[in-house]
């Protein structure tokens, strides 16, 4: 037998998980983005407090399964953009495959000495001009991901910072500086957000995103950039096609 204090907890918290489960069935059958019952109408609705509604929504929200619009209510979360994790063609490194306009505002764009860290990540000499460029990735005006480009200077000469708000760059490379991409050696890792970053994304601080990392390589195996993005854990992912032959495990 329960000790008679812990029956009231017992009790709340099998009306939490009764709310819960109603909300996952919401979710489930609800598109992206799908605005959510007031507070008071689930708890009128579930005969609940307002209190235990809050605090299984909370619970998915921490999840990622819903987000919460400080005056505007609660939605299921938004369709997440996909990439696919391969590609053999300079389009391929370029705008993800999927639905949305992708654009980007550009937050820094200027011309410094390489210093060693970027010369031993691009080939150069640390005297050597290095073109630096940080945007902010959007997709249908929502941002997705912060991104930051080192450049050989001598590479994009001309390049301005309104080239870099839309299109593929790596198409402007081809057409106007006769550059053409070749392979890249890309990684993929977790980690969380700073307040800088949180800011620009319009996330929390420390949610989880994903930090991709990228060098890419000309048709004559010179380095024409190093790319470090950081996109949210919440709205993008990756998946792989793979193939297997008879000797596969």
């Amino acid at each position: 037998m329960k000790p008679v204090n812990q029956v009231p907890r017992v009790v709340a918290t099998a009306k939490r998980d009764s709310v819960r489960t109603h909300l996952l069935d919401l979710i489930e059958q609800s598109g992206p983005g799908t605005a959510l019952p007031a507070e008071r109408d689930l708890a009128g609705r579930l005969g609940v407090s307002r209190p235990t509604v809050r605090a299984a929504i909370e619970d998915l929200t921490r999840l990622g399964l819903l987000v919460r619009h400080q005056g505007r209510g609660t939605f299921t979360s938004p369709r997440k953009i996909t990439q696919e994790l391969a590609g053999n063609s300079a389009s391929a490194f370029g705008v993800p495959p999927a639905e949305g306009d992708w654009t980007s505002r550009v937050l820094t764009f200027r011309i410094a000495p390489a210093g060693a860290p970027r010369a031993a990540r691009l080939k150069l000499s640390p005297a050597d001009p290095v073109l630096r460029v940080v945007r902010l990735r959007l997709v249908d005006d929502e941002p997705m991901a912060i991104e930051r480009m080192d450049l050989p200077a001598h590479l994009v000469e001309g390049l301005e910072a309104q080239d870099m708000e839309s299109g593929n760059f790596y198409r402007l490379l081809r057409e106007r500086f006769g550059v053409t991409v070749s392979d890249a050696v890309q990684s993929i890792e977790p980690t969380v957000t700073n307040p800088d970053q949180a800011d620009l994304l319009d996330i929390p601080v420390y949610a989880p995103v994903l930090l991709i990392e990228r060098t890419t390589r000309d048709t004559e195996g010179a380095i024409v950039e190093f790319v470090r993005s950081i996109y949210r854990g919440d709205r993008y992912r990756i998946i792989s096609k793979l193939s297997f032959d008879s000797t596969s495990g």
